[in-house]
């Protein structure tokens, strides 16, 4: 079983046909920074290609910073992370392209079959906090991570959008006082503007695990100010969290950074927990039906005229994806 009408979206009017010499496919989607689109290394490995929105682009410091952000992000080489392979800050407006990863969001997995099995959430955790790992390794801090940030591929979780909105962040902080993030998943000293750390990213992989094990944000909803003042003011009650699952989202969620374990105690954690699931064998069956169906990905644009995509993106090998597993190996302390 394939699907493709509710990822990829005919380009529209305003949409541009190339960007950066690579032919866009279809619109993936858009948000507060900008639109993203399916494209075509010239090797045929399928992109996603974000364009900055104009009011982000024109703003001297959100270019300088962005600029910084890519130079960091181009290390990043976490097997969890999508690959950024190909950028451009000086161009009008500025892009980047990433690894096209083919899977749902968390949130669109959330949506469509309720909450994750507990060894799902396990996995999940483990890998996405490996995936903070090599960003934070790269000197980035996330800032946004939350489960539309989060892939299933049908070989694991991929986090995306790093390095991105610290340049949006600082552009944000001069022009209105306020600061980049989505509340739910904001950490108390970020909702209440203080310090921003590789911590704050543990409190948002602290809420991420645990809307994706009860199927709902841990704040509840509500207007942004309720949300983050509840954040900022009160504990979360974990009561309806799996007992497997609480002590550590407890730790990812306490108030202070400094209470918070660092990513690799939460991917040791993890992988003490699921080596005792290990005999039942169902780990790969249940990750592949969340993961979702097969995702059958437009071909590449082809047209004699136009520019081919940067030779860069050539050398970029081709390896097929494999059943995940849990991380493995040694866990490298931050």
């Amino acid at each position: 079983m394939t699907h493709t009408a509710e990822i990829f979206q005919p380009l529209q009017d305003d949409d541009p046909r190339t960007v950066g010499g690579y032919r866009l496919a279809a619109r993936l989607g858009a948000g507060g920074m900008g639109r993203v689109y399916l494209a075509h290394t010239r090797g045929g490995r399928a992109v996603a290609v974000k364009v900055v929105r104009s009011e982000l682009a024109d703003n001297p410091t959100f270019r300088r910073r962005f600029a910084q952000e890519v130079r960091a992000a181009r290390t990043v080489k976490g097997a969890y992370t999508a690959e950024l392979i190909d950028a451009d800050p000086e161009a009008v407006p500025p892009w980047l392209a990433t690894l096209y990863v083919p899977g749902p969001s968390l949130t669109e997995a959330v949506a469509r079959r309720g909450p994750l099995p507990e060894t799902a959430v396990l996995w999940l955790t483990a890998g996405i906090a490996e995936a903070l790992q090599a960003i934070h390794g790269a000197g980035i801090v996330h800032r946004d991570l939350k489960p539309a940030n989060v892939l299933l591929a049908s070989d694991g979780p991929r986090v995306i959008d790093f390095g991105i909105a610290r340049a949006a962040d600082a552009t944000a902080h001069t022009a209105t006082g306020t600061t980049i993030g989505t509340p739910h998943f904001m950490a108390p000293e970020q909702a209440s503007g203080g310090e921003v750390s590789a911590a704050t990213d543990v409190f948002a992989l602290g809420q991420t695990a645990a809307f994706a094990a009860l199927g709902r944000p841990l704040y509840a909803d509500g207007p942004a100010v309720s949300v983050l003042y509840r954040i900022v003011h009160s504990a979360p009650d974990l009561s309806e969290l799996p007992d497997r699952l609480r002590g550590l989202l407890a730790r990812c969620l306490a108030e202070t950074p400094e209470a918070r374990p660092t990513p690799a105690e939460v991917v040791a954690w993890c992988r003490e927990e699921l080596a005792r699931d290990a005999d039942t064998g169902s780990g790969s069956a249940v990750w592949r039906e969340i993961a979702g169906p097969e995702v059958t990905v437009p071909p590449p644009v082809v047209s004699p005229d136009t520019a081919v995509p940067p030779t860069a993106a050539h050398t970029l090998p081709v390896t097929a994806p494999t059943p995940w597993t849990p991380p493995s190996g040694p866990v490298h302390a931050q």
